[in-house]
């Protein structure tokens, strides 16, 4: 299955964060990296007291179950010391199940695709850089969502 995962950080050296996970995710057990993303820069989506993020999409082929591919992000998190202090705020590493082949999914763990998915234009143009003609489950082609998506101050990082 292709699975699609966005990657963000704001601290603790955020383009180190962001290019670590990346590699990090060719260590995942029965996956295999199909291609990360380019490097954004954008502003913070929840609290303006914080630095702004780098964020990345990454797609993978896997045999892992959603919940399982959940289960090995959310332990990447943690080795990259992610705390869960308040809703939106500053983190060391975030990486969010964005979407899992053609699947939706609404449990008390995972939402699929990702609630929001198609209002953040952090997710929307580094997704679109790395398939183009993808359509989301339920949602659509990925050309019309970032056409219905302005960048908010978004920018590639160089």
């Amino acid at each position: 299955m292709t699975a699609y995962i966005g990657l963000g950080s704001n601290l603790a050296d955020p383009v180190s964060q962001v290019q670590l996970a990346c590699s990090e995710l060719k260590q995942l057990p029965e996956s295999h990296v199909l291609a990360c993303s380019s490097l954004y820069r954008s502003p913070p989506m929840g609290p303006a007291d914080q630095p702004d993020y780098i964020n990345a999409v990454a797609a993978i082929e896997t045999t892992l179950t959603p919940h399982q591919l959940l289960a090995e992000l959310q332990a990447i998190e943690q080795r990259h010391g992610r705390k869960r202090e308040r809703r939106w705020g500053a983190r060391t590493l975030d990486l969010d199940l964005l979407i899992y082949a053609e699947m939706a999914l609404s449990d008390e763990r995972l939402t699929l695709p990702h609630p929001g998915l198609a209002e953040r234009d952090f997710v929307l143009y580094p997704l679109q850089e790395i398939a183009p003609s993808l359509v989301v489950p339920g949602l659509g082609a990925l050309d019309l969502l970032v056409g219905n998506c302005p960048s908010k101050g978004l920018s590639r990082y160089e």
